[in-house]
């Protein structure tokens, strides 16, 4: 069982830190063919000269290898205990350092050499699905260092929400690596909020929200962001944000969080099954 683990989860991790997924490339080319900004237009070649130059020689696509999280989803009939969970975040460490990916990890406070032991797991259940799913998502610390949390109260206008995050991109500016996939999550509490925003970053960004109400809200803030002229890696142009991606959950009557994370061009996860994990 451990070296069926070890083997989804490297594919999951060299998928992810090598191949940018298709449906962000699939934006990405989009917003280069609509781009009439030449400094904006140039840097968006330059992106996606980057992303099949990585992909052929199974290159990381950015220097920056990110902080390695996993999200772990049971479905039915699905034995979770620590020993799987840590054999999960083993994996990922392994994985790694067999790949020569970047090592980033160290003391929050003593900091010293970066190492690969600290990978993050979240861990949920979904009755709809069978075995046991993996997402493992590279997240780069440009765009973390640009997450947004605020606890609103629950009278606030949708415009002040809105507002909120556009300040957040505004913020976060070229120092982000713009184009940018932003995540929102709203509802639950503080920490929970922050988990939504970043799983709204691990599903597909090029469709639109089932909920209706979501969807037009996403539409909406997608076009605020992008008349915000920070454009490719800050050079202006129509694609500050290729997608706005909200989660929501239910919260307290006396208020309401909103969390928002960011999320580079280079958005790199990838997802894997794992079978034979029955109680």
């Amino acid at each position: 069982m451990e070296k069926e683990i070890l083997a989804e989860i490297d594919k999951a991790v060299r998928r992810a830190n090598f191949s940018l997924r298709r449906d962000v490339f699939v934006l990405i080319e989009k917003a280069y063919k609509l781009e009439k900004n030449k400094k904006a237009k140039l840097a968006l070649s330059w992106i996606i000269e980057n992303v099949k130059i990585a992909k052929k020689k199974n290159l990381a696509i950015c220097q920056d290898t990110g902080f390695p999280l996993g999200f772990i989803t049971g479905g039915k009939k699905v034995k979770v205990d620590s020993a799987l969970i840590e054999n999960i975040k083993k994996s990922i460490e392994l994985s790694y350092k067999r790949n020569y990916l970047r090592a980033s990890i160290v003391s929050p406070f003593f900091r010293g050499k970066p190492g690969y032991k600290g990978v993050t797991v979240y861990l949920d259940f979904n009755p709809k699905i069978r075995g046991l799913e993996v997402v493992v998502f590279p997240k780069g610390f440009g765009s973390e260092n640009k997450t947004k949390l605020k606890m609103f109260n629950p009278t606030i206008s949708f415009k002040e929400i809105e507002d909120f995050i556009i300040t957040a991109i505004r913020e976060a500016g070229p120092q982000a690596c713009p184009p940018f996939i932003v995540g929102v999550g709203i509802g639950g509490d503080s920490s929970y909020a922050l988990y939504l925003a970043k799983k709204a970053l691990v599903e597909r960004i090029d469709k639109p929200n089932r909920d209706k109400f979501l969807a037009s809200l996403e539409k909406r803030l997608l076009r605020r962001i992008n008349s915000l002229n920070i454009g490719p890696m800050g050079l202006g142009g129509k694609t500050t944000a290729l997608a706005v991606k909200i989660k929501t959950h239910p919260t307290h009557i006396a208020g309401l969080p909103v969390g928002v994370n960011i999320s580079c061009w280079a958005l790199r996860s990838a997802r894997v099954k794992i079978n034979n994990v029955k109680s």
